[in-house]
């Protein structure tokens, strides 16, 4: 908007993770709010929480319906963007482009079908082979597409995309939001965590997470009497309930769950934490994937634990901002995280490493003014 330009958001109600209407919204057919200045419309979906396959597939072809329809009774833009995933929100962009006649440009933050295939969301050969036609479909479709990794990029062009069509602008840290500061000690106090060390997962706890390995971990704390450490999940998802449950049946009472949180208050709990710990799977997909975790950490100073392959611990090494480890292994979890506790020095210093190599190298003005650049020239006449 500081550039003069007018952006127009078509998106439906909140309600993801768990397919619950957030307070003061209503599933209806049209709605417009402005945010930051920015002209969002709200479009009726058909709801559903963000777990399963065929409730969920019910959501995103009835968001790709309802907005293309209500895409017809906006001023014509001068460009299209689309995200993928979801999947179907890209095909969105691919038909009102070609519907309204202008450019496309296709913003790639997960491969579709490949991540849904690697958590076993879905394993019907038949849906698969039609989604990978459609994804293809989708590429052929823009004009030009944006990913927010060199893995992304590999993997796209391992898919015949051509090199030239792809820029990288990867995510990067609002410094106006993350910067360092103190605990909370009325957080620390509500959450019980009061002379504990804390290592914390912050974000959707999802099929790719793999966090059953911090249950595991707490597992092995809890027998060796570790009372003076504690995992803090702070978020939730299609995984939430079931590790909690499991929690619960396994006795754990070093593993606390907050369950949703507004998103004002996520930098708190960044703060109260000692160490965040950064995890998916080991899959091989999950090596081309840059959570945006890392940079939220470090742009409050705290050290990581990671346990992803490929460019996000590559990122981490290089900003010397934590520990790497294997995914799904809770011995090298709990080396990593003995370590942390018991070296303050050692500690402070990868917070401080990953604070001023991620923002200085990931600013997220920059990054903005970067894609900024890509938008014009995209929206330029061919």
């Amino acid at each position: 908007m500081s550039h003069g330009h007018h952006v127009t958001v078509i998106t439906c109600a909140p309600n993801c993770p768990n397919g619950v209407l957030y307070e003061g919204y209503q599933n209806r057919l049209f709605q417009r709010e402005y945010v930051d200045q920015i002209e969002v419309v709200r479009v009726a979906t058909f709801i559903a929480a963000n777990k399963g396959t065929f409730l969920r597939i019910a959501n995103y072809i009835s968001y790709l319906l309802s907005s293309l329809f209500f895409s017809f009774f906006l001023k014509r833009p001068d460009l299209i963007i689309a995200t993928s995933p979801q999947f179907f929100c890209g095909w969105a962009g691919v038909l009102a482009s070609k519907l309204r006649r202008v450019p496309f440009l296709l913003e790639v933050r997960d491969i579709w079908p490949d991540s849904i295939v690697a958590v076993g969301a879905m394993r019907n050969r038949w849906i698969l082979r039609m989604l990978g036609w459609l994804e293809q479909k989708m590429y052929a479709s823009a004009r030009h597409i944006v990913t927010v990794g060199e893995g992304y990029k590999q993997s796209l062009e391992q898919k015949g995309v051509p090199p030239e069509k792809i820029t990288v602008v990867t995510n990067g840290v609002n410094r106006e939001v993350f910067y360092p500061r103190e605990a909370d000690p009325a957080l620390k106090s509500e959450m019980g965590l009061e002379g504990k060390f804390v290592c914390s997962y912050i974000g959707t706890i999802g099929m790719a997470c793999g966090l059953d390995v911090v249950l595991r971990a707490g597992e092995l704390l809890q027998r060796r009497n570790g009372n003076n450490y504690a995992f803090l999940l702070v978020g939730d998802g299609a995984e939430r309930v079931k590790l909690e449950e499991q929690a619960k049946q396994m006795g754990l009472k070093n593993v606390y769950f907050t369950g949703r949180q507004d998103h004002q208050r996520i930098p708190d709990f960044f703060a109260v934490s000692d160490v965040c710990l950064i995890h998916l799977k080991k899959k091989d997909l999950f090596k081309t994937v840059m959570p945006s975790k890392i940079f939220e950490a470090a742009g409050m100073a705290r050290p990581v634990i990671i346990g992803v392959e490929g460019f996000a611990s590559q990122l981490v090494d290089q900003a010397k901002a934590g520990i790497c480890i294997e995914p799904e292994n809770e011995t090298q979890l709990l080396e990593a995280i003995e370590r942390m506790a018991q070296d303050k020095q050692y500690r402070e210093q990868c917070g401080n490493d990953g604070y001023n190599y991620i923002t200085r190298h990931f600013d997220r003005d920059q990054l903005a003014a970067d894609y900024l650049k890509v938008i014009q020239r995209t929206a330029a006449p061919a």
